[in-house]
């Protein structure tokens, strides 16, 4: 069956109708809201009226009045439950409509898996930007990481570091030439395939509502608990996980708003020590943390990188200092590359930035 003959019949649709839905039910609900307020005062009054002129007694009143507060609870019910039935109506309409949206970027013909990873990662020529309207974020850009080498993006905001990082799974497509892994262009490899080889860590993580280990298991559906434990010693979280009563079925909140920023990232890298992928992509993952968090965090980068290609995208020096290697990032490309040494002995751009910190 189609998702769209799933959509609620005789509904408006989402991005067609949903005012009139809203206001359809406001008036229903403003309606049975003023019902429930005025009964009461219309009973007195009108009863009052007829206890003068001798139709009704006191105790009739009082016995009207006494059914109106054994009434009043169910129709306060209904104005509730018809809040709830709105919320759901518009809710799963637009889930559906998301639902029905085609991806821009999708599987080439012929798209192969990408088998026995080294991680070997090559830029050729690379044109991209977002559109036809914004600046070149690169221009013919090369660049070749060997598998297993850890580089560093430094440069100022809005260079494309964040870019660069985010073209490799094909978040973005490239304009011209190829990006290639292991020799192959990744236009020619199964995004499921390209992805599942690719861990990524960025600045905001997202968690969902749930407990601390459905959120790790996200990095590997089919994990056992032995292996989320030991993904999150190596993440160095189990001592913070255990300190809570619940330990791992702590229910952490939407979007894990119930623990610290630190907290969060050490979950998101944990998640990535599950995935075990070989190429790894950091993207200002230490950048809004206390200097505690920041050093714990530092550490399980530092561990999970070991024999893994890593790309790590920062402003603090103490991220990309052990880099092998440090790009310093311009409009257009790479305007430098080296050791951190290196580099300031240049005296060039990446001097500057490290002066300014």
């Amino acid at each position: 069956m189609q998702i769209s003959k799933l959509r609620l019949r005789n509904l408006p649709n989402v991005s067609q109708g949903k005012n009139k839905l809203y206001g359809v039910n406001s008036i229903f609900y403003s309606e049975l809201l003023s019902f429930v307020i005025a009964i009461a005062p219309i009973i007195t009054v009108v009863g009052s009226i007829f206890v003068i002129n001798n139709i009704l007694t006191i105790g009739d009143i009082i016995t009207f009045i006494l059914y109106v507060g054994v009434l009043e609870n169910p129709l306060w019910d209904i104005v509730n439950i018809s809040e709830f039935v709105r919320e759901g109506i518009v809710g799963s309409n637009m889930i559906i409509d998301v639902l029905e949206v085609k991806p821009r970027i999708t599987d080439f013909s012929n798209a192969v898996n990408l088998e026995h990873v080294s991680g070997v990662i090559e830029f050729k020529d690379v044109f991209f930007r977002y559109d036809k309207t914004s600046k070149n974020i690169f221009e013919k850009s090369n660049l070749k990481i060997d598998a297993d080498e850890c580089v560093a993006l430094v440069g100022p905001s809005g260079v494309g570091k964040s870019t660069f990082g985010n073209l490799i799974p094909r978040f973005y497509d490239i304009f011209s030439s190829k990006i290639l892994i292991d020799e192959t262009d990744i236009k020619k490899i199964k995004l499921s395939s390209l992805r599942k080889n690719i861990g990524f860590v960025r600045q905001d993580t997202f968690l969902f509502s749930g407990t601390i280990i459905e959120n790790i298991r996200y990095g590997k559906p089919d994990a056992t608990d032995k292996r989320i434990i030991e993904a999150a010693k190596n993440a160095y979280a189990h001592d913070f996980i255990t300190g809570f009563p619940d330990a791992y079925d702590t229910q952490i909140g939407t979007r894990g708003l119930k623990l610290s920023g630190g907290q969060r990232q050490r979950l998101a890298i944990a998640r990535v020590f599950l995935k075990n992928p070989p190429i790894l992509i950091f993207d200002e993952a230490t950048s809004s943390l206390d200097i505690e968090s920041e050093r714990y965090i530092q550490k399980s980068m530092e561990k999970l990188a070991e024999n893994r290609t890593t790309i790590v995208t920062a402003h603090r020096l103490s991220t990309i200092r052990n880099a092998k290697r440090i790009l310093i990032m311009k409009d257009g490309g790479i305007a430098e590359e080296g050791t951190h040494k290196k580099l300031i002995v240049k005296n060039g751009a990446y001097a500057k930035f490290y002066n300014l910190l």
